[in-house]
C-alpha cells in the first residue's frame, strides 16, 4: 500500500495492479512523477517508480517524456536502495529499448519505434554524467542493479553507438568496468555482458584494442570451452561474434592473438566424429562462425606478413590438418562443407608449406584420390550447388597462387608423357579439359579460369601447354588445346563460355611470344576477332567484343614478327582498315567499364549472386589493368617507334636472358653448394664416429698392452732375461759358476740397499715428528703469553667501568634530585592556577546562561509586541478606508494621525526595550 494524501487515494492499489489500472489514464503518469519528485518517504518513491515501470512498456512516449529526469534523479540520490534503483533502470530500459513485444509492434510501425528509442537515447546521453553514473552502478554486485544496468547500456549502444563509444572511451576505467562483467559468476549477467561488449566494440579500433588487452581473448575462449565448443548453445555464438569484432580488420589485435598462442586453442573446435548426421542448427551456426574466425586471421586483405605467420601457426598446431579432415569427412552439412573449403583456401593461399601439405591430402575413397581431384570433380559437376562450385574454384586458385610447383604438377597431367594410358585414374588435367568442353557453360567458365591460374606468371608452362593434343573424334587427327579453344570460340556458344575461353587465351598469350605465334598460325583466328570487334552488337555482347579486342591487342604487343603476314605493322593496318583505331580503343574500354568487372576486382574470392553474373576473375582484372594502357599505346605507335621499341626489347631480352642464365648458374651453384654442405656434414658426422671408435680402440689396445706386460712379468720375464744373458756371457768367455756368484752378490747388495732405504725412511719420520713437536711447543708458548695479556686487559677494563659507574651515579642523583624538586614546585603552581581558572569558568558559564535566558525572553516579548502592533496597524488602515468611503471630514488627517501613531508608539517601545 502506498501512504498518500486524499488526492492520491484514488490511485492507491497494490503495486502490481497500479500500473494496469492507471494504464487507461495516462494523466496519472504526471501524478506518479510528482510523487517520485516530492515524496520524502523512500517507500512512496519506490512504489511510484514501480508503477512507472509497469506503465513504461505501453506508454513509452508519456513515461519517457515526463519521468526521465525524475528517474535519473532517483539513480543519483537513492543509490543506497537497490530495489528502487533496479525499478528505475528497468523503466529507462523499457522506454529506450526498441525490443517490443509482437503485439506492440502491430500497434506501432517499426520506423516510429526506432525514432522513439533514438530520441530518448539522445536525451539520456546529452549529459555525459548520466553514462558515468550508469558505469558506476554497474560496479554494484546486487543482481537487481547490475543486470538492468547492463541491459540499459546495451540498448543505448544499439541506438547511438558512436556517440556512446566516445563517452565510454574518455571515462576513467570505463572499458575495464565493463570487462569485469565477463568474470561474473552469474551466467545471465555474464552472457548479457558479452552482448554489451559486442555493441561496444563495433567499428571502433581503439576500444577493440583496450578490450583485447584487458584479457578478453583468454576469457572468451574459456567461456567457449566451458560451454562445449561447437556443441555449445547461443552463448558460444555470442562469444564468437565478439571475437570477430575484436579481430576483423584490426592488425594489432590479430598479432596479439597469434603471439598469445590463442590459435592453438582453436584446434579442438573442429574435431568431428565419424557420424556427422543430425547436427543441430546451433552447432551449424557455431561451426560456421568458427570457420569465419579462422578466415579473419588469414584474410587476403590483411598485411602479407601477418597472414603468413598465422598460416604457419595453423599448420604447426595441426589446425590445417583438422580442417582437411572435415573436408574429406562424410555427412557434413553442405553449408559447413562450403565454408570449410573457403577456409582451407585462405589458409593455404600463398604459403608453400601449406600448399604442399594440401597436395598430399587424399580422400578416403577406393582407390584413394588426391583431395584436389575430388574437389575438381565437384566443380565440373553441374548437379552440385552453385556456392559449392565457387568455393572449389577458389580453393584451386589459392592452391596455385604463387605456387609454381603446384602449377607444374597440374599442367604435367595434361602432357602426353604423363597421361595414364590405362585410364584407371582420373587426373586434374583430364577433369579440367572435360569441364572446358562440357555442354554446361558454368563448367566451361570454371575450367577455363582454373586452367588460366595454372599458367599465371609462368612462361615455361605456357610453352609446355602448347604440346597438349586432344582427340576430338574417332578417325580425325588430334588438334592442339589452343586450336580447340579457338574452334569452340568461333562456334557461337553461350556468352559465359566465350568469356571464359577468351580470358584463358588472353592469360595464355600474354608475355609468351611463342604462344602468340601459334595462335596466329591459324588463319581463321584474326578474321574472327576483327569480325567480332567491328560488328555493332547488343549490350550483352559488349564483354565478348572487349575481350576480343584485348586478345587482338595482346597478339600485337607480344608479337615477335616471326610471321610476315601477321607482323605488328600489318595487324595495326588491319585494325585501322577494318575497325578503326578509335573504335578499337572504345571496344577495349568495354571491359573496365562493366559493373561485373568492378565487383570482381574487389576481392580474390569468387562471389556471385547468381551463375549469370559469373563473368570475371579477380586475377584477370589485374591483367587487364596492366595491359589496357600498353595496348592503347602500341596501337598508336608508328613503325619506326615499333622498330626502336623492338630493338630495346631485344636488348632487354638479351639482358634478361643473361640475368636468367646467371640466375640459373647461381641456382645450380647454390644447389651444388647445398649438396656439398650436406656431404661435408655427413663426412663430419662419419669422422666424429670414426674418431670415437679410434679412441675406444686405442684405449682397448693400451689395456691389452698393460695386461700383456703384467703377464709377461709374472710368467718368467727374469728367466728369459737370464737365459739370454747367460748365452751372451758364455759367448764372451764367462763361466756359469761366476754368473751364479755374481747373482748372489747382486742379491746381497740389493738386500742391503733395501735395508738402508728402510732405515732412511724411519729417520725421516722421526725428524718430521720432532719438527712437528717443536712447532707445537712454540705455538703453545705464544698462546700462553697472549692469554696473559688478554686477562690483564680484561681486569683493567672492569676497574675502569666500576669507576665510571660510581661517578655517573653521584652526578645523576644530584641532578635528578634538583630536577624533581623544581618539577614538584611547578606542578603545585599549575594546579593552583587550574583551580582558580575552573572556578572562573564556572562563574562565567552561569552568567552566560542567565544572559541567554534573558535574551530569549526579551526576544519573545519583542515578537509578541511586534505582532500586536502589526494587528493594530492593520485595524487603523481598515478604519481609514471605511471613513474614506463614508466621506467623513477630517478623515485624511485622522488617518494620518492614526497611521503615524503606531509608528511613534513602536519607536518609543523599542527605545524603552
Amino acid at each position: 500500500m502506498w501512504p498518500a494524501p486524499v488526492s492520491w487515494g484514488q490511485c492507491r492499489q497494490r503495486p502490481e495492479e497500479g500500473g494496469r489500472s492507471m494504464g487507461s489514464q495516462p494523466a496519472g503518469i504526471q501524478k506518479l512523477c510528482d510523487r517520485v519528485a516530492s515524496s520524502t518517504l523512500l517507500d512512496d518513491r519506490r512504489d511510484a517508480v514501480r508503477a512507472l515501470k509497469s506503465l513504461s512498456k505501453k506508454y513509452r512516449l508519456e513515461v519517457g517524456s515526463q519521468a526521465m529526469d525524475h528517474l535519473i534523479q532517483v539513480l543519483q540520490t537513492d543509490r543506497s536502495d537497490s530495489e528502487i534503483i533496479g525499478y528505475a533502470l528497468d523503466t529507462l530500459y523499457n522506454v529506450i529499448s526498441n525490443d517490443l513485444e509482437e503485439e506492440e509492434q502491430e500497434e506501432n510501425s517499426q520506423k516510429q519505434v526506432d525514432d522513439l528509442g533514438s530520441r530518448f537515447t539522445e536525451v539520456f546521453i546529452k549529459q555525459s554524467e548520466n553514462i558515468t553514473l550508469l558505469l558506476t552502478l554497474l560496479e554494484e554486485f546486487d543482481f537487481h542493479v547490475r543486470w538492468p544496468g547492463v541491459k540499459l547500456l546495451t540498448s543505448l549502444l544499439k541506438q547511438q553507438g558512436p556517440q556512446l563509444q566516445q563517452i565510454i572511451l574518455v571515462s576513467p576505467m570505463g572499458v575495464s568496468r565493463l570487462m569485469d562483467l565477463l568474470a561474473d559468476s552469474r551466467e545471465v549477467i555474464r552472457n548479457d555482458g558479452v552482448l554489451l561488449l559486442q555493441q561496444l566494440t563495433k567499428s571502433n579500433a581503439a576500444i577493440q584494442k583496450i578490450v583485447a588487452f584487458e584479457n578478453a581473448f583468454e576469457r572468451l575462449l574459456d567461456i567457449i570451452t566451458e560451454e562445449g565448443n561447437s556443441d555449445g548453445g547461443i552463448v558460444v555464438e555470442d562469444c564468437l561474434l565478439l571475437l570477430q569484432n575484436l579481430l576483423k580488420n584490426n592488425n594489432s589485435n590479430q598479432n596479439f592473438f597469434k603471439e598469445g598462442s590463442y590459435i592453438q586453442r582453436m584446434k579442438p573446435w573442429f574435431e568431428v566424429g565419424d557420424d556427422n548426421c543430425g547436427w543441430s542448427a546451433q552447432k551449424v551456426t557455431n561451426l560456421h562462425l568458427m570457420l569465419q574466425l579462422v578466415r579473419v586471421l588469414v584474410s587476403p586483405t590483411n598485411p602479407p606478413g601477418a597472414t603468413s605467420s598465422c598460416q604457419k601457426a595453423m599448420s604447426n598446431c595441426g589446425l590445417l590438418q583438422q580442417l582437411c579432415t572435415i573436408l574429406m569427412a562424410t555427412g557434413v552439412p553442405a553449408d559447413i562443407l562450403t565454408e570449410t573449403i573457403n577456409t582451407v583456401s585462405e589458409v593455404i593461399r600463398g604459403c608453400q608449406m601449406n600448399q604442399d601439405y594440401f597436395a598430399s591430402v587424399y580422400a578416403p575413397s577406393n582407390p584413394p584420390r588426391p583431395a584436389i581431384v575430388v574437389l575438381l570433380m565437384s566443380m565440373v559437376n553441374e548437379r552440385q550447388p552453385f556456392v559449392l562450385r565457387c568455393a572449389v574454384l577458389y580453393c584451386f586458385q589459392c592452391f596455385l597462387y604463387k605456387n609454381q610447383k603446384g602449377q607444374g604438377e597440374i599442367v604435367s597431367t595434361l602432357l602426353p608423357s604423363t597421361i595414364d594410358a590405362t585410364g584407371n585414374s582420373v587426373s586434374a588435367g583430364q577433369l579440367l579439359c572435360g569441364g572446358l568442353f562440357s555442354t554446361d557453360s558454368l563448367s566451361n567458365w570454371c575450367a577455363a579460369v582454373a586452367l588460366a591460374h595454372a599458367l599465371q606468371e609462368n612462361a615455361i608452362l605456357k610453352e609446355q601447354l602448347l604440346r597438349v593434343q586432344l582427340a576430338t573424334s574417332i578417325g580425325n587427327p588430334p588438334v592442339s588445346l589452343l586450336q580447340q579453344c579457338t574452334n569452340i570460340l568461333s562456334q557461337g556458344s553461350k556468352v559465359q563460355t566465350r568469356v571464359g575461353l577468351l580470358m584463358l587465351l588472353c592469360t595464355w598469350l600474354s608475355s609468351c611470344p611463342i604462344a602468340v605465334t601459334h595462335f596466329l598460325h591459324n588463319p581463321a583466328n584474326i578474321p574472327f576477332l576483327t569480325g567480332q570487334i567491328a560488328e555493332n552488337l547488343g549490350e550483352e555482347e559488349h564483354l565478348v567484343q572487349g575481350l576480343s579486342a584485348l586478345l587482338l591487342g595482346i597478339s600485337i604487343y607480344y608479337n615477335d614478327n616471326s610471321l610476315e603476314n601477321y607482323s605488328k605493322e600489318k595487324l595495326k593496318q588491319l585494325i585501322e582498315k577494318r575497325i578503326g583505331k578509335e573504335n578499337f580503343i572504345e571496344k577495349l574500354g568495354f571491359i573496365s567499364k562493366h559493373e561485373l568487372y568492378s565487383r570482381a576486382g574487389q576481392k580474390p574470392q569468387p562471389s556471385f549472386s547468381s551463375p549469370d553474373h559469373m563473368m570475371f576473375d579477380h586475377e584477370f582484372t589485374k591483367l587487364v589493368k596492366e595491359l589496357e594502357g600498353v595496348i592503347t599505346k602500341a596501337i598508336y605507335k608508328s613503325s619506326e617507334e615499333d622498330k626502336k621499341e623492338e630493338e630495346v626489347k631485344k636488348t632487354l631480352e638479351q639482358h634478361d636472358n643473361i640475368v636468367t642464365h646467371y640466375k640459373q648458374v647461381i641456382r645450380e651453384q647454390d644447389q651444388q653448394l647445398e649438396e656439398l654442405k650436406q656431404q661435408v656434414n655427413s663426412l663430419k658426422s662419419q669422422n666424429e664416429q670414426l674418431q670415437a671408435t679410434l679412441t675406444q680402440q686405442v684405449s682397448q689396445i693400451q689395456q691389452h698392452k698393460d695386461q700383456y706386460n703384467l703377464l709377461k712379468v709374472q710368467l718368467g720375464k727374469d728367466t728369459q732375461h737370464n737365459s739370454s744373458h747367460s748365452d751372451t756371457l758364455q759367448m764372451n768367455g764367462i763361466q756359469p759358476e761366476e754368473i751364479s756368484k755374481l747373482r748372489e752378490e747382486v742379491k746381497e747388495w740389493k738386500n742391503k740397499h733395501d735395508l738402508l732405504q728402510g732405515q732412511l725412511r724411519e729417520k725421516d719420520s722421526v725428524i718430521e715428528k720432532l719438527e712437528f713437536l717443536e712447532r707445537n711447543k712454540m705455538l703453545r708458548i705464544q698462546v700462553q703469553s697472549q692469554s696473559t695479556e688478554i686477562s690483564k686487559l680484561h681486569t683493567e677494563k672492569q676497574e675502569l667501568l666500576q669507576q665510571m659507574v660510581i661517578l655517573l651515579s653521584f652526578c645523576f642523583c644530584d641532578y635528578c634530585q634538583n630536577e624533581v624538586k623544581a618539577l614538584s614546585e611547578e606542578k603545585a603552581a599549575l594546579k593552583q592556577q587550574l583551580d582558580s581558572s575552573s572556578s572562573t569558568v564556572a562563574i562565567l558559564q552561569d552568567e552566560k546562561s542567565k544572559l541567554q535566558q534573558e535574551v530569549a525572553e526579551s526576544k519573545k516579548e519583542q515578537d509578541d509586541l511586534l505582532v500586536l502592533l502589526a494587528d493594530q496597524d492593520q485595524k487603523i488602515v481598515k478604519l481609514k478606508s471605511t471613513l474614506k468611503e463614508l466621506g467623513e471630514p477630517g478623515t485624511q488627517g485622522a488617518g494620518e494621525h492614526h497611521s503615524s501613531a503606531p509608528g511613534t508608539d513602536l519607536r518609543e517601545l523599542l527605545a524603552l526595550w
